[in-house]
């Protein structure tokens, strides 16, 4: 008599529901980096000339700290 084991997970493939959840996983993870970016961007677009030198930027870096990416 043979026996089907139903218990293990397989981790090669991803049931629809895993590949679903995944994605939507993802989906979420871009949307709060982009929300993250954006209100950055907003806040140091606030800042005055002389503030951003304060704090050692130019307003041409205000993307590249947006955005996470080192400058200089």
């Amino acid at each position: 008599m043979a026996a089907l084991d139903t218990t293990r997970t397989t981790y090669g493939s991803l049931t629809l529901a895993g590949r679903i959840s995944s994605t939507l996983v993802s989906l979420v993870g871009a949307v709060t980096t982009w929300n993250d970016a954006r209100i950055t961007r907003n806040a140091l677009s606030r800042l005055s000339n002389r503030e951003l030198e304060d704090i050692g930027m130019v307003r041409g870096d205000i993307d590249q700290i947006a955005f996470g990416k080192s400058f200089r």
